[in-house]
């Protein structure tokens, strides 16, 4: 198979787990009356670092607007919270609540059950996680090693 073959069926490969993601996140969405958006912001808050309405528009791609309105849904529901930025007073952070926090667990939770990377032993999924940072991030510098240990401390960080 030739470079451009071969980048094809990655190509194949990743729209057939977007798909698989995508569905598993739509079935999980209609059973807690959330929208695909509003699960994936759960998703996204779940992480535990402070984020604003500005930032989370950014990682689902949408306007900021959009992006209110649907913070504005998940707060009516009591899933979320806007509290005061530390620093900047026009901002607000955006939190789980506890219930938010309870839904949220159990999107990762029916998420991870359902992963298409399930079947792969817990090395392949650092090889793995390895190899993909890598395309999103680009190479590490020279000199800096990219292997499963160096996963393995950064995800015990």
């Amino acid at each position: 198979m030739d470079d451009r073959q071969l980048t094809e069926e990655l190509y194949d490969c990743l729209f057939a787990i977007r798909i698989r993601v995508h569905a598993e996140l739509k079935e999980l969405a209609r059973e807690t009356g959330l929208t695909d958006t509003q699960a994936d912001a759960l998703w996204r808050l779940s992480r535990g670092r402070e984020m604003t309405a500005r930032r989370l528009a950014d990682l689902l791609q949408c306007d900021a607007s959009t992006a209110t309105s649907m913070i504005d849904r998940l707060e009516k529901r009591g899933l979320v919270r806007r509290v005061p930025h530390p620093i900047d007073r026009r901002a607000k952070i955006i939190q789980l609540t506890p219930e938010g926090c309870a839904l949220r667990d159990r999107v990762v939770q029916h998420t991870t059950e359902r992963s298409p990377f399930a079947r792969l032993d817990h090395e392949s999924k650092l090889r793995l996680h390895t190899l993909l940072r890598e395309v999103i991030d680009g190479p590490r510098p020279t000199g800096e090693p990219a292997n499963v240990k160096d996963t393995v401390n950064e995800e015990q960080r």
